[in-house]
């Protein structure tokens, strides 16, 4: 019963990240097994888990001014190098 109450709270989780919502109904005769079964079928079938996978990793777009401050700092950064290699101070390999 320990390890249903845990998979039912993982698929919840699951539910509300994904805001649908699957519902199964114990029949009478019907052990808890074969209605997780059926929930477990269900939630793959909808391609809920497939969704929240998806957009587990999913990475936001770095800013225009961020892209930008990086590039100006490659860009001083070169021009010192440039300058320290002109003035012999750094060797070139």
């Amino acid at each position: 019963m320990k390890k249903l109450a845990k998979n039912l709270f993982y698929v919840n989780l699951i539910l509300i990240m994904a805001k649908t919502v699957i519902e199964v109904k114990k029949n009478p005769n019907e052990n808890n097994a074969s209605v997780l079964r059926r929930f477990s079928r269900r939630i793959q079938e909808s391609g809920i888990i497939r969704k929240v996978k998806g957009a587990r990793y999913n990475v936001r777009k770095e800013s225009k001014l961020k892209i930008k401050k990086s590039a100006l700092k490659r860009m001083a950064r070169r021009k010192e190098i440039e300058k320290l290699k002109k003035l012999g101070k750094m060797v070139t390999k």
